[in-house]
């Protein structure tokens, strides 16, 4: 009888530690193949490229103030109310402004009235002076007369031709024709004279009526600033104020936000700005819209980090120092039809370094 066989039957499958080592070599090329894969990418690709979630969305919003103290007497928009540009906003009481202008626009035909009287007066005393004029010279035609009566007379009184009558009414009449010319100088010069005076007069008057159009212009000015307007076509937010209140001078009513112009300004580290320049391209994804991307162009680079504009910057001189990365910001155009942005969200931008103002690669960016 043959004895049974104890041998133990031959598996198939590789030894523990041979699967071990299959496995971890698996393991490995995967690894190195993905650390490959991202290396490539790295090198290629976003070595260029630099980002920042320091970013926010900004308008150039227009905060509308009173030039004037007044109550407010209505206030026609409500918050958040698209407007046009010149649309009423916030009226204030005119009252008292409309009375100034009123007072100062009734003074200017009582001084036009005295502008034309100075100038009929200044036309008359021309007048004069040549009247003045012509009697000098008819005096002193008469005077010639004279002179030649009085000689003649003497010369018939010398070879007692003549009559000593005749002599002193000839002498008579010298003297009478030598006063008639210098009453006509004297009218003349009294003409003449007066002419400067009448035009001192219009002078001052001309410089109280410019005076007085300064006045009007000014109440003008003042009546109009009764009627806040929107500076531009936008949405009016933050309204603060209400009708009845006495606003004072430079009290802020409301802000405008424009329908136009918004833009991005990204704080980015002082470590981070090698190689940006105006022009390049930047991709922002905007947290409100689910991450939904943008591209926009940078525009321009703050020529001071944020911390220099600061109310109260650091000052590093007091003995205690800790080092602290600066942020630069910079400004990022947008597309005008950029859909559902608003003034203060939150987005994250990616600036690719390889690009610039033409598009073509940087040498920045490979240094």
């Amino acid at each position: 009888m043959t004895a049974p066989d104890t041998t133990a039957p031959r598996s198939d499958l590789p030894p523990k530690r041979s699967r071990k080592k299959l496995v971890l070599g698996v393991v490995l090329l995967a690894v190195l193949g993905g650390g490959g894969y991202a290396g490539y990418g790295w090198w290629t690709n976003r070595r260029f490229q630099t980002g920042t979630d320091d970013a926010y969305v900004q308008a150039d919003l227009s905060l509308v103030s009173s030039k004037l103290q007044g109550y407010v007497t209505a206030v026609p928009v409500k918050a958040n109310q698209h407007v046009t540009k010149g649309e009423v906003l916030v009226q204030l009481d005119d009252g008292d402004y409309r009375i100034t202008l009123q007072q100062a626009q009734t003074k200017l035909p009582t001084l036009d009235r005295t502008l034309a009287r100075i100038d009929a007066q200044i036309l008359a005393a021309r007048a004069s002076v040549t009247q003045a004029e012509a009697e000098l010279s008819a005096a002193q035609a008469a005077r010639h007369t004279a002179q030649t009566t009085l000689e003649r007379a003497r010369t018939l009184t010398a070879r007692k031709v003549g009559s000593q009558a005749d002599l002193d009414d000839a002498e008579a009449a010298m003297e009478t024709a030598e006063a008639n010319v210098a009453a006509a100088r004297a009218a003349i010069k009294g003409a003449e004279a007066q002419i400067e005076v009448l035009k001192a007069e219009r002078a001052e008057s001309d410089a109280s009526r410019a005076d007085l159009e300064l006045a009007v212009a000014q109440a003008q000015r003042d009546l109009d600033h009764t009627v806040l307007r929107a500076p531009f076509d936008g949405v009016v937010a933050n309204i603060a104020t209400e009708v009845g209140e006495l606003v004072s001078v430079g009290a802020r009513l409301a802000a405008v936000v424009p329908d136009h112009g918004l833009y991005v300004e990204a704080n980015f580290k002082e470590t981070q700005l090698v190689g940006l320049v105006p022009g390049q391209i930047a991709k922002i994804r905007v947290d409100a819209l689910d991450g939904h991307e943008i591209e926009g162009r940078v525009t321009s680079i703050a020529p001071a980090t944020g911390s220099v504009f600061s109310l109260l910057p650091a000052d590093n001189a007091t003995g205690n120092f800790t080092k602290i990365v600066q942020r630069v910001p910079v400004r990022i155009a947008l597309p005008k039809d950029a859909p559902g942005l608003r003034a203060g969200l939150s987005v994250v931008v990616d600036i690719d370094r390889r690009s610039g103002p033409d598009g073509t690669a940087l040498a920045q960016a490979d240094k």
